[in-house]
């Protein structure tokens, strides 16, 4: 393991990963008090050489890692890749390419939901990892040698698992699915960070479309507020005050101190004048430009039941093809196919479609029956 503080020793490492078919990265940052994740630490490894990259080194240009993190040439392993691939994009807005993520790849293999890197590593390679300085201070100077130890840990066992997932997903010809559900990640759009989509990252805590359109001016303004001064978001205003203050609109600070979500403290701050701007922009919108409110409409006792005969046959395929039940159809999905003959979702499109899709529609047509024998779930065509 090399520990690189200097611009020309980060050059060599560098240019030794760009000549590897592949190379294994992660991150170390901090979030808490920031808005911006500020980087700390990187990790890299290839099939030959580990090393650690201190971004804080008054001595260091990390352009040589952007642009590695650019070469077309070289696989880039992550695991849980959104965070590390948000800082990347931030600071050189692309992408990195092309781009392997171990947990989406486990899950298309079968290891479960949002595998954690420990687990993963403990399955595949049988290593139990010491993750005593998992909660490390990562803007702290020195690191103790132990930290590093640990750090260096989160790339070189990924090593293995890439090439082990990488055997499983051509065995079982699967590389196709892995791509679909890497579109997200590789998505510029999944990490344009839009002050006016603010909203939809919020769940609707909100009486009616009114509410909603204070909701959308008000998150925007948080949202702007808080990257302008690199705070978290909750710094500025929690969830709960957000839904309170679209829900009752007030227009006055008198109206807004008689909110309970909203203390002395932000009543008396220089913030109020724009946030109360803001929930009149949101009472001026053209509520026809404001998207409908979900129903509410409760389920029938018949698509009630149809949706628990789909949430045990979704196990059932998932146990059989193993896959990730999550990979193939979440809850929302299994209610609109529980009320819909034919609702548009990915369940019924693509691969998910052969492994589930198609087996549930059947079942809701009356063609296929659950049973079970020696324990387990079975389906079974009905008698014409």
């Amino acid at each position: 393991m090399e520990l690189i503080t200097k611009t020309h020793d980060l050059i060599d490492a560098c240019d030794t990963l760009s000549k590897a078919p592949f190379l294994t990265v992660d991150t170390e940052f901090l979030r808490e008090t920031t808005f911006w994740p500020k980087l700390c630490l990187i990790q890299m490894a290839g099939p030959e050489g580990e090393f650690i990259v201190d971004p804080l080194s008054s001595n260091l240009d990390l352009e040589p890692f952007w642009a590695l993190m650019s070469n077309s040439g070289v696989v880039k392993v992550f695991h849980a890749a959104r965070q590390d691939i948000e800082i990347i994009h931030r600071e050189t807005s692309k992408i990195p390419f092309p781009l392997f993520d171990s947990q989406v790849a486990a899950m298309v293999c079968g290891f479960g939901e949002q595998i954690s890197y420990m687990n993963l590593v403990k399955k595949i390679t049988g290593t139990s990892l010491d993750k005593s300085s998992r909660f490390t201070d990562w803007a702290r100077r020195p690191l103790s040698e132990k930290q590093l130890k640990y750090a260096i840990g989160d790339v070189t066992h990924l090593r293995k698992i890439y090439e082990s997932l990488m055997e499983e997903l051509s065995a079982t010809g699967r590389g196709s699915w892995l791509e679909e559900e890497m579109a997200v990640l590789t998505n510029r759009e999944t990490y344009q960070i839009e002050p006016e989509n603010a909203w939809k990252r919020l769940k609707l805590k909100v009486k009616n479309r009114k509410a909603l359109a204070v909701l959308m001016s008000i998150a925007k303004w948080r949202d702007q507020m808080a990257q302008s001064q690199n705070i978290p978001r909750n710094r500025i205003l929690r969830d709960d005050a957000l839904y309170d203050i679209a829900n009752q609109a007030p227009v006055t600070v008198k109206e807004l101190g008689e909110l309970r979500s909203i203390n002395g403290g932000f009543l008396r701050s220089s913030r109020v004048k724009s946030l109360l701007e803001a929930v009149r922009e949101g009472l001026e919108r053209d509520m026809q430009q404001v998207p409908k409110l979900p129903s509410k409409k409760p389920m029938s006792a018949q698509a009630l039941a149809t949706l628990e005969l789909l949430k045990v046959l979704l196990k059932s395929s998932s146990a059989r093809h193993r896959v990730a039940p999550k990979m193939i159809a979440n809850a929302e999905d299994l209610e609109k196919l529980a009320r819909v003959d034919m609702p548009d979702i990915p369940a019924l499109k693509g691969w998910r479609k052969q492994l589930f899709g198609d087996e549930a529609l059947r079942l809701k047509r009356g063609e296929l029956a659950l049973t079970l024998s020696q324990g387990e779930v079975c389906v079974i065509p009905t008698k014409s």
